[in-house]
């Protein structure tokens, strides 16, 4: 690993960041997201949207990791769905085919459209969550709980439990990766940080631009993960061993705290190239290893028009629609975004 291909030399970091979707990725500028989906037919669905203000906890350190990585959580997986539903809803040139299934047609009926959206997301995060607390905050230390009947020393309990939960995660990984599907996510993913890297080099974004960069940024939510995982090993061993269900709380208990401080790590990790910044950051990048991979030209040009969309300046009229052949075929926007028809050379990002 070329440690100087992921801390580039004389580029300028920036906030800007994405997320890989099915087929398409998203990207988040300063005033505007946009997701950016490769339909069936070859062509481009792009949504843009412009942020929401920043929340007053947003300025203060810690407490803003904590309301930032939840409210990504939310988004995240909001956007994760829209680019399920954009896909189903397009097949080919014959128009929409998908046939909602009957959980959705009573959610409907009972709680109207944008309800039954609003149900289904907050349930997937509450599943995404229950998962993710049961198989790595829960489960490790539970599990280590039989060595404590054989091993005393505290501090080896509580190691044990930290490297047990970052060799689960890692084998949850590698094990997703096999999947064709999150194959695909994770070329996006690649594209995702070819693509920013290109942008915050300060070169024009090219597919040839954007092919020689690392897959791997040091502000990636991948590195996110890690630190969380090591700093959760350093904080729970000051706890000491106590029993389980007084561990089980006291792990739940710090979570937020945890995130906090991993938002700052990740923070200082993207506007750094220090000697410590890029120790800290080796765990993460090499776990990006394993949630990127090299992308193809197609999955590029996805990121790029979706990075174009997303540094529109926030008076640029938010729109959804077909991108084909370098211009936008505008359909009305969902989800009360502001979509004032733009002119022709508006609707291209590469018209000057």
């Amino acid at each position: 690993m070329d440690l100087k291909k992921i801390f580039l030399k004389d580029s300028c970091p920036t906030k800007v960041g994405g997320q890989a979707v099915l087929e398409g990725i998203m990207m988040k500028g300063e005033s505007k997201t946009a997701v950016a989906v490769r339909l069936p037919d070859d062509s481009i669905h792009i949504r843009t949207e412009n942020l929401e203000e920043k929340s007053k906890w947003a300025k203060y350190p810690i407490i803003r990791g904590v309301f930032i990585f939840a409210g990504s959580l939310v988004h995240g997986t909001k956007t994760l769905m829209y680019s399920a539903e954009v896909l189903e809803n397009y097949v080919g040139e014959d128009g929409p085919t998908y046939e909602k299934d009957k959980m959705t047609i009573w959610l409907e009926k009972h709680f109207g459209v944008k309800g039954a959206w609003d149900i289904m997301l907050y349930f997937s995060v509450f599943l995404a969550l229950l998962f993710t607390v049961g198989i790595f905050i829960i489960g490790p230390t539970a599990l280590v709980d039989i060595a404590g009947r054989f091993v005393e020393n505290e501090i080896v309990l509580n190691l044990i439990e930290g490297v047990l939960r970052i060799v689960l995660f890692v084998i949850y990984i590698a094990l997703i990766s096999k999947m064709k599907d999150i194959k695909t996510v994770f070329q996006y993913h690649g594209a995702e940080h070819k693509c920013i890297h290109c942008y915050e080099k300060g070169l024009d974004l090219t597919v040839e631009n954007c092919k020689p960069f690392y897959t791997l940024h040091p502000r990636c939510g991948t590195s996110f993960l890690m630190f969380v995982m090591v700093i959760s090993l350093i904080l729970f061993s000051l706890l000491g061993w106590p029993n389980l269900l007084f561990r089980i709380g006291s792990r739940l208990l710090l979570l937020p705290v945890i995130a906090g401080i991993s938002y700052e790590l990740l923070r200082w990790a993207g506007k750094s190239s220090g000697t410590v910044v890029k120790i800290l950051s080796l765990p993460g990048l090499y776990l990006q290893k394993l949630t990127t991979l090299e992308p193809d030209d197609k999955q590029l040009e996805v990121a790029i028009i979706a990075m174009k969309a997303a540094m529109e300046p926030a008076s640029t009229p938010c729109y959804e629609g077909k991108y084909v052949g370098q211009r936008y075929i505008k359909t009305e926007a969902e989800s009360g975004a502001n979509t004032e028809p733009k002119t022709e050379s508006e609707s291209d990002p590469d018209a000057e």
